[in-house]
């Protein structure tokens, strides 16, 4: 299925294919979750004493509960149902979209975007996201942003030269009344290589310390200037 071809707004699409999804997956995507990945503990690990940060689209809490005895982060996500979990394992959390984040500019030392920014169903949107990441960020602090590459070298196959898809999610056990499989779509938008480095270096005042390629997702390692 061809996302583009599907007759909604930008906004419209991330309510049915991304915030409706994963409010209905919730419970078995949080299972496969649970491993942090090993650029994002590193990042975390090397934060300085007293951080304070936000992990922007947090889903169950994974990285939430990592390096709780000096440093603190909270949590935001846009699905009832993830920011849930997260209370249920009592980390600090609230329902908040990427869009529009409920904190005052400067107020984070670090934040982390993972697995977040291709949910965005336009480039102009993707934008925002970024922008408000580094709106709540103080001068001289540090984001991490992973975002699904186009250039997949794992299990998952995509149309050469489509970024735009939907991506299909079965929770086992799920069924629709005639009896078939349940399958949910997810939109995501794959960034090329080099892609998401343009997109940061189109908001502002940042430099790209750390590019990279891990778990079939371009990341970056952005740090924010710092005021005289």
């Amino acid at each position: 299925m061809d996302p583009e071809n599907i007759d909604l707004s930008d906004t419209d699409k991330e309510q049915q294919y991304v915030h409706a999804v994963y409010n209905q997956i919730a419970g078995h995507f949080s299972d496969t979750r649970f491993k942090p990945w090993p650029v994002i503990e590193a990042f975390l690990k090397n934060l300085p004493p007293g951080s304070i940060g936000a992990d922007v689209g947090c889903g169950n809490g994974k990285y939430l509960g990592l390096r709780t005895n000096d440093i603190f982060t909270i949590g935001t996500d846009r699905s009832d149902s993830l920011v849930d979990i997260c209370r249920q394992r009592q980390y600090e959390c609230l329902v908040s979209d990427g869009l529009d984040l409920p904190f005052r500019d400067g107020a984070f030392d670090y934040v982390i975007s993972i697995a977040v920014i291709h949910h965005f169903a336009s480039n102009e949107r993707r934008k925002r996201a970024v922008e408000e990441l580094f709106r709540i960020l103080r001068p001289g602090g540090s984001v991490l942003v992973f975002a699904w590459a186009m250039e997949q070298n794992g299990r998952r196959k995509f149309e050469q030269g489509v970024q735009d898809v939907l991506v299909p999610w079965v929770v086992p056990g799920s069924r629709q009344q005639d009896g078939s499989e349940r399958v949910y779509q997810r939109y995501y938008h794959l960034f090329k290589e080099g892609e998401l480095s343009d997109l940061v270096q189109s908001v502002g005042m940042c430099t790209i310390d750390q590019v990279g390629y891990d778990k079939d997702n371009w990341y970056k390692i952005i740090l924010t200037e710092k005021t005289a």
